[in-house]
């Protein structure tokens, strides 16, 4: 029974990251098929990504206030609300694009404060269970890798079955019953130490203080920005653009991100077994060099497809230790009645240099062509091409794999290839 509440913990961050791919994938589909406009998508994948950063910094002082249980089942109950609110008012009233673009504002909003509540709790769950921390750590993260896994392809057969607009049904459904595993299974004694009651501002002063401070918090937040930068870069451009020249499309790019994907997998679940006997700066500086530059690597080589799979799986396998590893040393350096500002603080930080995808141009084109306008005159391009970008929509290539609906901070280096919340 003492192991009751960490399963708990850990079962509602599972459903809740498991709904969060259902609208990854469901959410650009519904949008597209309902506007036809990819610059709608776009604008709706921005709406999406701003939450991460604004949750994280002005909804980790509201965790520390209302106490980490009550956020986590509160920010559930909202989101369950306003993610169930889109195929509803689609149903009856209508649902006009502003009208979504502010329910998925509403709902990223939110669903990160209520991912950094969960987190925070998992020293005490851990604790009260008799659990090495490393391993309750190891376990969270696996959960979260594995629901990106599986999530996938599952939102895709309910694609496919259902339809979008019914799959964003399911997943109102997993923010009801993450809510409800976490309220059930989570007793209210599990609490956090709480500072001295303090001001919202004051609250928030004091985490960005204490982060600013911390010479290695810093250092962290400074290194997984620009790492995060750079993997953004390699997920939605470099490996799409070399896999449709190089290896022949679709299917190995596919091959690419689930090898990646189920070697972060496995990264995650072996340092839940034996990391609390690895000694934590070479396992982390070890995971970040074969997470970022052997991939990388491989492919400037010209390596087959095969040896690429391999590499993209060891390279999964070290990214599977970077996100414990850093979650350790937050629990070790923040204090417990600041822990929800400063991570989300932290989270914020690393997704500062995440730039949303930035709305298509093409439908702006067919629109042109279909109403007789001629395209307005770009003296400075080519005259064979009035746009020399690579082009692109989200219905080809799916959303961006950091484009969360419903977001964390708890996934800072995003090495791994596979789509990301925040």
């Amino acid at each position: 029974m003492r192991k009751v509440p960490l399963y708990g913990l850990v079962a509602g961050h599972a459903v809740s990251m498991t709904g969060n791919v259902l609208t990854l994938v469901a959410l650009p589909l519904y949008v597209l098929g309902k506007t036809g406009s990819a610059t709608a998508t776009g604008l709706t994948g921005v709406a999406a990504t701003l939450p991460v950063v604004l949750g994280g910094v002005f909804g980790g002082p509201l965790v520390d206030r209302l106490g980490h249980r009550r956020a986590s089942v509160l920010a559930d109950l909202v989101g369950a609300v306003t993610v169930a609110a889109v195929p509803v008012l689609d149903r009856t009233t209508g649902l006009p694009l502003w009208g979504l673009l502010a329910l998925v504002l509403a709902s990223g909003l939110l669903d990160t404060p209520g991912q950094v509540a969960r987190t925070a709790l998992l020293p005490e769950a851990a604790a009260v269970a008799g659990v090495p921390i490393e391993r309750a750590v190891g376990v969270f993260e696996a959960v979260e890798r594995g629901a990106r896994v599986l999530g996938a392809p599952l939102a895709g057969v309910l694609v496919a079955l259902m339809g979008a607009l019914q799959v964003l049904a399911v997943d109102a459904a997993s923010f009801a019953l993450s809510a409800l595993v976490v309220a059930r299974f989570v007793p209210t004694t599990l609490t956090v130490a709480r500072q001295e009651a303090t001001g919202y501002w004051s609250t928030l002063r004091t985490g960005i203080g204490f982060v600013a401070r911390d010479p290695l918090l810093r250092a962290l937040v400074l290194l997984v920005m620009v790492t995060n930068m750079f993997d953004s870069a390699k997920s939605t451009v470099l490996l799409p653009v070399y896999a449709a020249r190089e290896l022949g499309g679709g299917l190995a790019l596919g091959l690419l991100f689930g090898a990646s994907g189920l070697g972060a997998l496995v990264g995650s679940l072996a340092f839940g077994a034996v990391g609390h006997r690895l000694p934590r700066r070479p396992t982390f500086v070890a995971g970040f060099c074969l997470a970022g530059g052997v991939p990388v690597l491989t492919m400037a080589a010209g390596l087959p497809l095969p040896l690429l799979v391999v590499t993209a799986a060891l390279a999964g396998i070290g990214a599977g230790a970077i996100n414990p590893t850093m979650s350790l040393i937050k629990l070790q350096r923040v204090p417990a009645g600041v822990r929800a500002s400063v991570y989300g603080i932290i989270g914020a930080g690393t997704w500062a240099a995440m730039p949303p995808r930035r709305p298509a141009r093409r439908d702006r084109r067919r629109h042109r062509r279909a109403h007789h306008h001629p395209p307005r005159r770009r003296s400075a391009l080519p005259a064979h091409d009035a746009d020399p970008r690579p082009r692109r929509t989200l219905a080809r290539h799916g959303p961006t794999p950091r484009h969360p609906t419903r977001t964390g901070p708890q996934n800072h280096a995003g090495h791994d290839g596979t789509p990301r919340r925040p």
